[in-house]
């Protein structure tokens, strides 16, 4: 087990250990297009100690492809953060991001109850 996956931001009983939008230092719009069902996947062109923590984290989470939503969920941090950290590790080569089918309405009910089981068993 890593470093990273020993000290995580947050705290059970304190709550995050810094605020949401420092850890993408104030950007609040992603530099790639990323979408809540986007699939990300680690390249293996970083390690995750040649990186910040928050974004060694989110790219230990993306060993294999995972959801952004899920990313988010695992630690527990808002989207639109995740979607920044995640589009500077896209940008630096350290994942690859796949939009979602379009033939998948995000907006059907059964959908959207696959994803929250995937995101139930995870945690």
């Amino acid at each position: 087990m890593s470093d990273f996956e020993d000290h995580p931001l947050l705290d059970e009983d304190a709550g995050p250990l810094v605020r949401p939008y420092t850890v993408s230092k104030g950007r609040t719009a992603p530099s790639a297009d990323l979408d809540l069902l986007s699939l990300v996947c680690a390249t293996g062109q970083l390690r995750p100690s040649q990186l910040e923590a928050e974004h060694a984290e989110a790219l230990l989470l993306c060993r294999e492809p995972i959801s952004v939503a899920e990313v988010s969920a695992h630690l527990r941090l808002p989207a639109m953060v995740i979607k920044v950290l995640l589009a500077d590790l896209v940008d630096v080569g350290a994942l690859t991001a796949h939009a979602p089918d379009s033939a998948v309405d995000p907006t059907d009910r059964t959908v959207l109850e696959a994803l929250l089981n995937g995101l139930q068993r995870r945690l």
